[in-house]
């Protein structure tokens, strides 16, 4: 019985809380990672920055304010987005080396992955449906 309260009692502090998101826990990792370089390395600043990190992961947990901890975590997850695509696009391009060979659209920026055929082709982007001549 004793524990249906306790529960309960939880369920209503964790209510309306932000949690965890991604930007939560990148700060989490990046602050294991202190923590694992300050016990190699012992430095009063690490300890601090450590403190900090997780001070500021524990924060935005237990915010109310959803909107601000939504808006942050926008723009983390667009900004290391972009960088997390990229460092995709190059395992891609190095998995494909053999077969595949990568291009942008003249149009819109957008990276196509064609076949590894040698000549002259033309090409129709699939997100602009701008058509364009390639030389592999």
């Amino acid at each position: 019985m004793r524990f249906g309260r306790f529960r309960q009692a939880m369920y209503r502090f964790f209510s309306g809380r932000n949690g965890v998101d991604q930007l939560c826990s990148a700060l989490m990792w990046l602050g294991l990672t202190i923590s694992v370089v300050e016990l190699l390395f012992p430095s009063v600043w690490l300890r601090l920055t450590f403190t900090a990190v997780f001070g500021y992961a524990a924060f935005r947990m237990l915010s109310r304010n959803l909107q601000a901890r939504q808006r942050e975590n926008f723009r983390f997850v667009r900004f290391f987005g972009r960088i997390g695509k990229w460092f995709l696009l190059q395992k891609n391009k190095w998995r494909d080396r053999k077969t595949h060979v990568y291009r942008k659209c003249n149009n819109c920026k957008n990276t196509l992955r064609l076949p590894k055929i040698t000549g002259q082709h033309r090409v129709c982007c699939p997100c602009c449906q701008n058509r364009f001549e390639v030389k592999l």
